[in-house]
């Protein structure tokens, strides 16, 4: 389980090391807040498109991911122009991209 105290920073750089584990290769795409910035993830799935994952935060103030747009794959512009959309409105937004062709990766929870 994910522990809250841990800075997004080195969570990130994590989550990047799991994926070359995997031979999956994650890039980040922007840098947040490093101690406290959400966590946005893109799924690139060659030939099909993306799906989108975000960290956030619940009522209790405990972080869990979402798909903002469905669990289903969208075409790649819709979810960059929900990434941009974001950015704008999350200065501290972390956007990770992860190249995965069998549709393989979870975020870890």
């Amino acid at each position: 389980m994910f522990d809250e105290g841990i800075k997004t920073s080195f969570w990130v750089s994590a989550e990047i090391r799991r994926c070359d584990e995997l031979f999956l290769p994650m890039t980040i795409l922007h840098r947040g807040d490093e101690g406290r910035g959400l966590v946005l993830i893109k799924q690139y799935i060659a030939g099909r498109g993306c799906i989108i994952y975000t960290r956030s935060r619940d009522m209790d103030g405990r972080l869990s991911w979402q798909n903002p747009l469905g669990r289903e794959v969208v075409d790649e512009p819709k979810a960059d122009e929900y990434i941009a959309r974001q950015r704008k409105y999350d200065e501290d937004l972390w956007v990770l991209e992860v190249e995965d062709p069998r549709q393989q990766y979870l975020p870890v929870t």
